[in-house]
């Protein structure tokens, strides 16, 4: 749903703090949480004006995929690449005592041009996909893939893969480190990430959510998240363009080393994570979807003074959430719903009750139409009502299993590796 922008002659939702001090009973109302009336219902707070000027931040000569890449993957990250690379296999020659008739033997210094073919085949590992990384290369019809052997050898792409490195371990210092728990992965993990941020601005409605990468290995920042598919793995914090899925900032779960919001220490920690990622994108009039894990009305308070507009599910046990809210039972089909200030709670019964927080949103329920399938084969049209609310967060919250789904057709993601360094990159 599409609100009318926010203006300043919009008096019914002035920020308080522009307020005279003559009109205490009105900065009474905005402080404290007031009952919506169902049957007179004012319309839905305006959106703060949009800033932003969405599209792609670079100029390209071209549209082919190559040059898409190499916007991201540019020369000063595949020469060091390459460069960590050869540092990695010749220190670990070195230190190692290997038999002559060892494959490590013949290794030969790789090249930027040679990074490039050997990403190339990881991505086209995604486009053409097989269960096992040998077959690739095998000689049976039925699997030969004969493209990829004129390109690269099996050999030479598995000792490639077995030494790709991002950093100097000689140089390492956990103390002044930007983040210990990413040391083999940080800088290229940090500049590709900046990339993304500066080559691209994303369209006014994005969304937070986090992402698992399956891994079992032995980690100190491993999570296990339950509802999650990989259930144990490396959690990534994820701002993505609601429309496209695009990445446009993350976070990788380190602990207490994660680089957080300079203001960090004020707030709650679901709070500080998104304002981390948000942190280029506030002031600009962009609007957020939330899921449970984040929304909190502290939160909204914070980007509403940033002018950023924020929806999404809500915890009814929230601090600060009313408490009619908590403990109110409705029946199917009903909703009760609070205004304070521009912030929106409401709760609504379906199968289940759902909480939703929203800047941008009344509690007007609106119906739907569905598609039930008959058992004779034939479909009849079914009109179901819901609130406008819940309607937007399902069409906007699905940025991060977008991004998600495009990642797991990489055979990297669904198979085991031991290093999560590589697991990380390959993601």
């Amino acid at each position: 749903m599409d609100s009318e922008e926010y203006s300043e002659s919009d008096s019914s939702y002035e920020d308080i703090s522009d307020e005279s001090d003559s009109d205490e009973d009105t900065l009474d109302a905005a402080r404290n949480w007031c009952r919506i009336d169902q049957e007179n219902l004012a319309p839905p707070p305006p959106r703060f004006p949009f800033s932003g000027n969405p599209g792609l931040n670079t100029r390209m000569d071209g549209s082919s995929p190559i040059e898409f890449f190499c916007i991201f993957f540019d020369d000063d990250i595949v020469g060091y690449i390459a460069s960590e690379t050869n540092r990695y296999a010749e220190d670990f020659i070195e230190k190692n005592d290997l038999t002559p008739s060892s494959r490590v033997q013949k290794w030969k210094d790789v090249d930027s041009s040679e990074i490039r073919v050997f990403l190339g085949i990881i991505i086209l590992q995604g486009i053409v996909q097989k269960p096992l990384q040998k077959w690739y290369w095998s000689q049976r019809p039925l699997l030969s893939t004969p493209y990829l052997k004129q390109l690269m050898s099996e050999k030479r792409f598995s000792i490639i893969m077995k030494f790709l490195h991002f950093t100097n371990n000689d140089t390492i210092d956990l103390e002044t480190h930007p983040q210990p728990g990413l040391r083999k992965v940080y800088e290229v993990y940090d500049a590709i990430n900046r990339k993304f941020k500066s080559s691209y601005v994303p369209e006014r409605d994005v969304s937070v959510d986090e992402s698992l990468l399956l891994y079992k290995g032995r980690l100190g920042c491993k999570q296990y998240l339950p509802k999650k598919r990989a259930r144990f793995g490396i959690k990534f914090y994820q701002l993505c363009e609601s429309s496209s899925g695009y990445i446009w900032n993350s976070l990788i779960y380190t602990g207490k080393d994660m680089p957080l919001w300079n203001e960090s220490p004020k707030y709650k920690s679901t709070t500080i994570i998104v304002m981390t990622l948000l942190e280029d994108l506030i002031d600009k009039g962009y609007c957020v979807t939330l899921d449970n894990f984040y929304t909190s009305p502290e939160l909204a308070e914070l980007l509403l003074s940033h002018r950023t507009d924020v929806y999404g599910t809500l915890r009814p046990n929230r601090i600060g959430v009313p408490e009619e809210i908590k403990k109110g039972t409705l029946k199917k089909g009903e909703i009760i719903g609070f205004q304070k200030g521009k912030i929106c709670v409401m709760k609504y019964m379906d199968k289940k009750p759902i909480c939703i927080l929203s800047t941008v949103h009344n509690t007007v329920i609106v119906e739907q139409d569905k598609k039930r399938k008959k058992t004779h084969g034939k479909s009849e049209r079914i009109v179901s009502k819901k609130p406008q609310a819940i309607i937007d967060y399902n069409l906007t919250m699905g940025g991060v299993d977008k991004a998600d789904q495009c990642l797991s057709y990489y055979p990297t993601v669904r198979n085991q590796q031991k290093k999560y360094y590589l697991k990380i990159f390959r993601q």
